[in-house]
């Protein structure tokens, strides 16, 4: 990956077009109470590609929950993957990173060998390809 890609994708989620993990703008826009359970509950978690994922077993609702909720961040990372000059997995796997780093604790996420982990105090497995 292109570190000068990085470089500007991570100044644009700094400048705050892109803020909380890469999903201000998306995430807390799409927050309902069934989003926050099933963040709180472990049910799902943040992946390393930028998209939220299910953890365990899933239902046809979750289901639902978790594509509408990746389908608003493909559209946000799209839009600023091309004003950022950089590809969609190269903004997508940058936001991951970052939204990753601010999990807190008890909530799930990805590993770079592909597990899923709950968050600890401790800062999470960060994959080689995130920005320092």
């Amino acid at each position: 990956m292109n570190t000068t890609v990085i470089r500007r994708a991570i100044l644009g989620i700094a400048a705050g077009t892109l803020a909380i993990g890469g999903l201000a703008t998306a995430a807390h826009a799409q927050r309902d109470p069934a989003y926050d359970a099933a963040r709180s509950s472990g049910s799902v978690g943040e992946k390393m590609d930028g998209y939220l994922g299910i953890v365990g077993s899933e239902s046809s609702e979750l289901r639902r929950l978790v594509n509408d909720i990746n389908i608003k961040r493909r559209a946000v990372y799209a839009q600023k993957a091309q004003a950022a000059n950089a590809t969609l997995e190269e903004y997508a796997l940058t936001a991951g990173c970052l939204a990753i780093a601010r999990t807190s604790p008890g909530e799930k996420y990805q590993a770079p060998d592909g597990t899923w982990q709950t968050r600890t105090s401790a800062p999470p497995m960060r994959d080689s390809r995130c920005p320092a």
